[in-house]
């Protein structure tokens, strides 16, 4: 006789910040959960988490590799312009830790965590979605009344299971992990990222350099294909006097530049994080967006489970798009727009010299809306920013 399938309430394909989040807040909510994460990868990320997720998702400092008290934007023409944070910092994690840790989090809440890959979900004689998997030396299935997609950008859950997700669009991005040398020069400051923005280093994104204490993220972006990302790093590190340093790993991956028009298959399943395409345009921002989109999807599942109505599963993508959607259209529009040639590029670095729209920058920044401010203040911005798009601002 064969033993009967495990069902659990709710499978969370997918381990990142934003699947591990959506497991442990229904772990803590009494569902018997399954978290299901594939090993040995780390995703290419800058690492970059504000205070709101530190607050919000209770981070603790012990995960902070470093504390980036400021900004520098650098322009084609190598014109460079230093944005502080004013009484703040932003806090700088490694993936691989970080990741690990919030797994465990999840485990410690309740959660059965597993190592394996995903294949594909099929359906029950019931009707429930039964979730296949592998590991090297078996293939595994179990049951589930709901199943989470957050197995990133290139989500299988997704592409299986929801319509349009096939349709997403990405840049490509690429960074190199290096060792910071013990005398790294004027170019490098342990407690700033910089970022490039320069058509030679990225034709339509930015380049980044990204301290992360003794080791640091050297990397750029890029949706143009052909584009060599590996040789315009190795520009930048040239660049920044960095070429020499020890480099420790490689990676790349895509990353979605808008989020998908649907999240759920109407019957069971929602995706979170990458999977859904909650990266913010212009920034490449995502750890932030990825935990907000697993407690959103959290949230749905659980109303779900609780009422047996599918319609529940929709106020994920809701509530996120009223949350983050103006940030999201705002960025959108300016990295259409100011990305697109070197002579924009220039006047848009120009612009992030007016402490106006540095406070205004790093208060969205730091604690992810829109903040309202004095109507002038805005005004001024509004007409500096006119001035630029006409181009007739002083360079």
């Amino acid at each position: 006789m064969t033993n009967p399938i495990q069902t659990f309430d709710v499978v969370v394909v997918g381990g990142g910040p934003s699947g591990a989040t959506a497991a442990m807040d229904l772990a803590r909510q009494g569902h018997s959960v399954c978290l299901l994460d594939r090993a040995g990868r780390i995703k290419p990320c800058g690492g970059a988490i504000p205070p709101k997720a530190i607050e919000e998702f209770q981070i603790p400092d012990s995960l902070l590799v470093a504390k980036i008290r400021s900004a520098r934007m650098v322009s084609p023409t190598q014109a460079a312009v230093d944005m502080p944070i004013e009484g703040g910092f932003v806090g700088m994690v490694d993936r691989e830790s970080f990741d690990d840790y919030l797994r465990q989090r999840a485990k410690q809440c309740g959660a059965d965590l597993r190592v394996g890959h995903f294949e594909e979900i099929s359906r029950d004689t019931d009707g429930m979605a039964v979730v296949h998997y592998r590991t090297p030396d078996a293939e595994h299935r179990i049951r589930a009344r709901s199943v989470i997609g957050a197995d990133g950008a290139r989500s299988a859950v997704a592409k299986q299971c929801i319509p349009g997700a096939d349709r997403i669009r990405y840049v490509a991005a690429y960074h190199e992990i290096i060792q910071v040398p013990k005398t790294p020069g004027d170019e490098y400051v342990a407690t700033r990222c910089d970022v490039y923005y320069q058509g030679k280093l990225s034709p339509d994104f930015y380049a980044w350099i990204f301290p992360h204490g003794e080791t640091a993220s050297i990397g750029v972006g890029s949706a143009h294909k052909g584009f060599s990302l590996r040789g315009a790093t190795t520009d930048l590190r040239k660049l920044a006097n960095l070429d020499g340093a020890t480099t420790l790993r490689r990676e790349g991956a895509p990353i979605p530049m808008k989020p998908l028009r649907r999240w759920d298959n109407g019957r069971d399943i929602v995706v979170a994080g990458d999977a859904a395409g909650v990266v913010a345009p212009a920034s490449g921002e995502g750890i932030y967006y990825a935990m907000a989109g697993g407690r959103f999807a959290a949230d749905a599942v659980h109303e779900f489970l609780k009422t047996g109505d599918v319609r529940q599963l929709r106020s994920a993508r809701k509530r996120f798009m009223r949350a983050h959607g103006l940030v999201f259209f705002v960025l959108g529009i300016m990295q259409r727009f100011w990305y697109s040639s070197d002579k924009r590029r220039e006047r848009f670095v120009h612009i992030c010299r007016d402490e106006d729209v540095q406070r205004l920058t790093w208060q969205a920044y730091m604690h992810k809306k829109l903040v309202r401010a004095k109507p002038l203040t805005h005004a001024r911005i509004f007409f500096k920013d006119l001035a630029h798009l006409l181009g007739v601002a002083r360079a």
